[in-house]
């Protein structure tokens, strides 16, 4: 029924709004021009897409994302017929674009995290799917949309980046149905791969090399973590690019680590975590400081210092 009543919304709204989640990866962005370039091919409307903090240049390639305005641009005062987050665990990762949510005649909550309390009016989320490119493919095929090379490199991108190229648990047989039917509509899987995965900076390689080779260990090397300080970015010319993407992902591919985690400064008393597991639940441990996520990919704000930050995390883990 709410899959119905997204069709019923859209074609009865004038104005719509697409939000992606702040410090945006693959699924958001992908998932986000992937409505875009669905709502203008199935319903001849144009939609506004809004990031709410730096695009990573790595996702430049996608189509229409040079259409996206930055929350700064936009006019929070307005109130849209219909607004649309996507990949948005919970309303406060939409940043001030949670002000136009609120304000909107109509909300859509589409997602695949398991923590989502389903904060919007009509909310379609599916725990089980490997990201919500997949969910958004599935909502495209039940309503029989048509799919464009444009829209299903945005899907097709979505997918990719959240299963790690088809490399984590959160990869299904549906996942890979999906994602070989998104090819039949024009989608070059290497050119892609290429734009995801090969396109790192030398910087941005240089800096992830230096903070492996500065990572811990504890718990007989079960445990596998490293410190990013402002400081760090700065010595490899940081550029607003999200840097450590990916860094948490080298630490967990070590044989003896099961739980590996990034502290990132944001400043003297705010911290990032980002943590991966190959079989505890870090989705419990990340709720805990008010993160979230799913089971073994999950994330979390700390209101502490860096160091005060890993003690907590390590103490967590002990429990």
């Amino acid at each position: 029924m709410t899959t119905e009543q997204l069709d019923i919304s859209i074609k009865n709204s004038k104005n719509i709004l697409l939000v992606s989640h702040i410090n945006p990866d693959g699924d958001t962005l992908g998932s986000m021009c992937g409505m875009y370039h669905l709502i203008k091919d199935n319903y001849k409307k144009k939609s506004d897409m809004v990031i709410v903090s730096k695009l990573p240049s790595v996702y430049e390639f996608l189509p229409e994302i040079n259409n996206a305005k930055f929350i700064e641009d936009m006019d929070l005062s307005r109130e849209y017929d219909l607004v649309i987050n996507l990949d948005v665990a919970s309303i406060d990762r939409c940043d001030n674009a949670k002000i136009l949510f609120e304000k909107a005649k109509t909300t859509f909550n589409i997602d695949h995290h398991e923590t989502n309390n389903s904060y919007a009016e009509f909310n379609i989320i599916k725990p089980f799917a490997s990201a919500t490119g997949e969910v958004l493919y599935e909502i495209a095929k039940n309503l029989e949309w048509k799919i464009s090379k444009e829209c299903s490199i945005c899907l097709y991108t979505a997918i990719l980046t959240d299963t790690g190229g088809f490399r984590f648990s959160n990869t299904t047989p549906k996942t890979m149905a999906y994602a070989g039917e998104l090819l039949s509509f024009g989608v070059e899987p290497s050119e892609v791969f290429q734009k995801c995965y090969e396109s790192q900076s030398k910087d941005m390689v240089l800096f992830q090399s230096y903070c492996v080779n500065k990572a811990k260990f504890t718990d007989e090397d079960k445990i596998a973590y490293t410190v990013v300080y402002k400081k760090d970015l700065e010595k490899f010319n940081y550029n607003g690019d999200d840097f450590t993407d990916g860094l948490t992902e080298k630490l967990r591919a070590i044989k003896t680590t099961q739980v590996a985690f990034v502290v990132k400064e944001l400043n003297a008393n705010t911290s990032k975590v980002s943590m991966r597991s190959r079989a505890k639940d870090i989705a419990k441990i990340c709720s805990a400081f008010g993160g979230g996520g799913h089971k073994l990919a999950a994330g979390a704000v700390i209101k502490a210092d860096v160091e005060t930050s890993v003690q907590m995390i390590l103490e967590e883990l002990k429990k």
